[in-house]
């Protein structure tokens, strides 16, 4: 069985029913006209399938979450706004104290974890308002159906690290154990309760959270996504080709006509997308080279380069098994830099004109 794109097939004229269209695409099919798509190993659909559920069902529990702070300002309650997370300690033991029938607002407020920045008086504060029934009904129901989604997704870890432990491991089992991320920014929130980092890691054979802008929800979406295996696509430019990150040349009449990347909905690629634009504050080589695109080129197109590159750093570290080096980066900068001085001497020479080294103040 094959899973191919009905692009392929979309303008031949003349088979508008579902029976005439299934015999022409198994003609096709049998003299070899058709291609299959990619579709990664069944051990890794199997993961795909749970995590995608998994998502939807962050989702779904994400819109509790506003349904709470939708009757918390009904009732002129302004906790979600002096706490970064009412999901929080703090904030799930203040909303049960006040279903409870608690009303004093100091009394809430000393609830309050050390941990929080907001002061206590700037919490009893927050706390004074009308406590109606409707809206404590609606805080209650909310409360309840985002705990009964955070049990789900609790289900839902214990059986994805479960398919994750039969993955055979590409690093000893002593090493399994991933060292900390060097990301600046790491996600607290939508990871799954088990230690994915290191599952990740004996996986993939290495550390892809090593990357500037890569964390360990993108390595997850890769793996889901992509697969192990990359050999399939021949190499990385056709891995950037599939992923809709590289110029997509439409010729015609040996006129080019467009240029533009594909219109993909390819979850890797936003995946790559996002930690691109991540890197807008990073120090690291990547962080420069965004921030370099994005003076030149524009947002949108740099976001896109810098994912390009992203896509082919991976590409190179899992088909080769190879740990992210920022050397490597550093000597390629290096060289554009000799190569972009040499063009600029050339272009002076040509115009009668001298380069002189500028001497640095001391």
């Amino acid at each position: 069985m094959f899973l191919v794109n009905a692009r392929h097939v979309k303008n031949v004229p003349g088979r508008k029913s579902d029976v005439s269209d299934c015999q022409w695409l198994q003609y096709l099919h049998s003299v070899g006209l058709l291609r299959g798509s990619f579709r990664p190993e069944q051990a890794v659909c199997t993961v795909r399938s749970i995590l995608r559920h998994r998502d939807s069902l962050v989702q779904m529990a994400s819109s509790h979450v506003k349904h709470m702070q939708k009757a918390l300002d009904q009732m002129n309650l302004q906790l979600h706004h002096v706490i970064n997370d009412i999901t929080g300690v703090t904030g799930i033991t203040i909303i049960q104290a006040i279903l409870a029938g608690e009303r004093n607002p100091h009394t809430l407020a000393a609830l309050r974890d050390r941990r929080v920045k907001a002061t206590e008086a700037t919490i009893a504060e927050s706390l004074v308002g009308e406590y109606r029934r409707e809206h404590l009904f609606t805080l209650g129901q909310s409360l309840t159906a985002f705990r009964h989604y955070q049990e789900l997704i609790g289900a839902c870890d214990h059986e994805i690290e479960r398919y994750l432990e039969a993955f055979e491991s590409k690093v000893d089992a002593r090493e399994g154990s991933s060292p900390e991320s060097k990301n600046e920014r790491e996600p607290s929130e939508g990871v799954p309760r088990f230690d994915l980092r290191s599952h990740l890691h004996r996986i993939f054979g290495v550390d892809l959270t090593r990357v500037p802008g890569i964390n360990i929800l993108t390595t997850q979406t890769l793996l889901a996504e992509i697969g192990l295996d990359l050999s399939r696509f021949g190499g990385a430019p056709e891995f950037t080709s599939w992923l809709g990150l590289c110029p997509d040349n439409r010729v015609s009449g040996g006129k080019v006509l467009s240029v533009k990347t594909r219109k993909v909905k390819n979850r890797a690629a936003t995946a790559l997308r996002m930690a691109a634009q991540a890197l807008h504050r990073s120090q690291s080589y990547l962080g420069h080279f965004y921030r370099r695109m994005r003076a030149k080129l524009g947002a949108p197109k740099a976001i896109t380069a810098t994912a390009h590159k992203l896509a082919r750093i991976i590409y190179h570290m899992v088909s080769m098994g190879q740990d992210y080096d920022e050397t490597v980066c550093a000597q390629n900068e290096i060289q554009n830099r000799l190569r972009l001085e040499a063009r600029l001497r050339k272009q002076a020479r040509e115009l009668g004109f001298q380069l002189v080294l500028a001497k640095t103040a001391a």
